[in-house]
């Protein structure tokens, strides 16, 4: 046994006897843990499936292609599929590349509202490489203002408009912003990384047919493993295979590409429908019990797997409610809320997923449960020993998956 298999045991124990609620976090199936950790990890196969640089890729060939044929059948589209990104970092800057130069214009959701570090943050490379204007969400509905959008896309004519969320609640009219890119001459780019599962599912609209580039990771709501994936019109094949290699990665993850293909798989289930139903049907009953027990919920409610409650009325802060939960055994992330005038390092606003608990198997009646220690927690700090408790025994009634 090496030194890192205890530590591998207490984060698999960790996982266990926790209650997960961060929206970008997910467990796998055996299946996709056992390809993760295959032999396919010792094959180095750069390039791409029938041009290699190295000899030996007969079987990693067909990995990737089946990966590929299972993307598209699994959104039910005919986009070029490139399956090889080792993230949804590393799939966004190569569609920038693929079709932008340094310093070209970028219309995309701010991340202080709701937005994503990679859709052009000034500490992120894409803010430093290209210029981006961001739009927000109306003050008053907390919603994506598509007249602002509309206003901005006017204005500065960016050549590439970029919307999906990590902290958005509701859905994206993707038909409208095709709409609005078309009349301003530019791109459409659409990342899905936190929703790509409930479109697979079809509990989202789909942005295929719409956009020009989709981007996603393969974790989140799709349950594969951490990952990314980009989807384009057949048009921006070549630019953006380039991008990726050689334009910004080298070899390919073969062992996470097999995993990718798993995941892609079970997905087309019509299990993972229901599942798909079940995260919504989980997030609203969380998000109405929170607001039952006092809390206000950013734009009213929500229509996927994620919502983000507003601290503001109570005097603790984002930084100390996630500590406090976690001691509970509660995860969760600190997250800014629209409008906030708290820094990013201690905000407003706690960001709620369902998907990881979705996944073990919970249902409304323990949304309510969880919705209740929250609260507890929130307004007794004394109480977070008790509530330890009550999460640990729900936490061991509720298995992972994968082992």
């Amino acid at each position: 046994m090496n030194s890192l298999t205890p530590l591998i045991q207490a984060e698999y124990d960790r996982q266990q006897q926790e209650l997960c609620l961060i929206a970008s976090e997910n467990y796998v199936s055996k299946d996709i843990l056992t390809a993760n950790g295959s032999v396919l990890t010792n094959k180095y196969a750069e390039g791409y499936p029938g041009k290699r640089y190295y000899a030996g890729n007969n079987v990693v060939d067909q990995i990737e292609n089946r990966a590929i044929e299972l993307a598209q059948q699994l959104f039910e589209t005919d986009y070029h599929v490139n399956v090889q990104p080792y993230s949804g970092s590393n799939a966004n800057l190569a569609a920038y590349a693929s079709i932008l130069e340094p310093g070209d214009t970028i219309l995309a959701l701010s991340l202080a509202h709701g937005g994503h570090l990679t859709h052009g943050h000034p500490v992120s490379l894409t803010g430093k490489v290209y210029n981006f204007v961001h739009y927000g969400v109306n003050k008053e509905t907390e919603m994506i203002d598509y007249d602002e959008v509309l206003a901005l896309a006017k204005e500065h004519r960016p050549k590439l408009i970029v919307t999906g969320g990590s902290a958005y609640s509701m859905f994206i009219d993707f038909a409208r912003f095709s709409r609005i890119a078309r009349e301003v001459g530019a791109w459409f780019m659409v990342d899905m990384a936190h929703i790509a599962g409930l479109v697979a599912g079809k509990v989202h609209p789909t942005p295929f047919g719409h956009a020009d580039i989709i981007t996603s990771t393969t974790h989140k709501t799709l349950r594969g493993p951490r990952s990314g994936i980009i989807f384009c019109r057949p048009e921006f094949k070549k630019g953006v295979d380039r991008a990726i290699f050689p334009g910004t990665q080298g070899g390919p993850h073969v062992h996470t590409i097999a995993a990718k293909a798993i995941a892609f798989e079970e997905a087309m289930q019509p299990s993972f429908q229901q599942y798909a139903q079940q995260i919504v049907k989980n997030s609203k009953a969380l998000a109405f019990r929170l607001q039952q027990n006092g809390f206000r919920i950013v734009a009213d409610g929500t229509e996927n797997h994620l919502f983000l409650l507003d601290l503001r009325p109570s005097p603790v802060r984002g930084k100390e409610a996630q500590l406090l939960l976690e001691q509970a055994g509660i995860i969760i992330n600190m997250n800014s809320i629209p409008f906030d005038e708290q820094s990013p390092t201690n905000p407003s606003g706690l960001r709620f997923g369902t998907p990881a608990v979705t996944t073990r198997g919970m249902k409304e009646k323990e949304m309510e449960q969880i919705a209740d220690c929250v609260t507890t927690v929130l307004r007794d700090h004394t109480s977070v020993p008790a509530v330890a408790e009550t999460v640990a025994q729900l936490a061991k009634k509720f298995r992972i998956p994968g082992y």
